[in-house]
């Protein structure tokens, strides 16, 4: 048996963002998650060659982004506490420019989110502390992002926040 043999891919309002919700094993010492398997991806028509892992640990109503540029895919993950991740389409010759959705992603639910190029993202930690994960196809490259204001009116975005703690990048 596969070890991603119940791994289940959810689209989601946004072309080319996808849910995936790996296993999770539980018994009376805890847990376990396989939080990336190449030949899931691959037989999911998912290829991309990730060359990064990034975590940043922030406290509660920290905010952090909305941050991305044109040729990085990010893979999401909380491995520990929960963070409200909003996702924005960025791409002016998209029909879906500047539509955005959100998602609760927690060490209990272990949802993770494929964010494809030229799409931002910020997340909101919604817990006392939470580590976010992230996995990427490209160096880490900040002269080459673009960034978008967390309460920009003309998004409409619904933080669960509406004071978040923010660097001065953000703000």
């Amino acid at each position: 048996m596969k070890s991603y043999s119940d791994w289940k891919i959810e689209e989601t309002s946004l072309k080319g963002v996808k849910k995936i919700i790996p296993s999770t094993f539980q018994d009376h010492r805890g847990s376990y998650t396989e939080t990336y398997n190449k030949e899931f991806m691959t037989e999911n028509k998912i290829e991309i060659d990730f060359l990064q892992d990034d975590i940043s640990i922030s406290h509660k109503n920290v905010l952090r982004g909305l941050h991305g540029d044109k040729k990085t895919s990010k893979f999401v993950s909380c491995l520990y506490g929960s963070f409200q991740l909003i996702v924005v389409n960025n791409d002016p010759a998209s029909d879906q420019f500047k539509k955005w959705e959100s998602f609760d992603l927690s060490s209990e639910n272990r949802n993770q989110i494929l964010i494809p190029p030229k799409f931002g993202n910020g997340h909101l930690v919604l817990s006392d502390f939470a580590i976010f994960h992230y996995k990427q196809n490209t160096q880490y490259d900040r002269e080459s992002q673009f960034t978008i204001k967390w309460n920009d009116p003309s998004y409409g975005f619904k933080w669960k926040n509406k004071n978040p703690i923010l660097s001065l990048r953000d703000k």
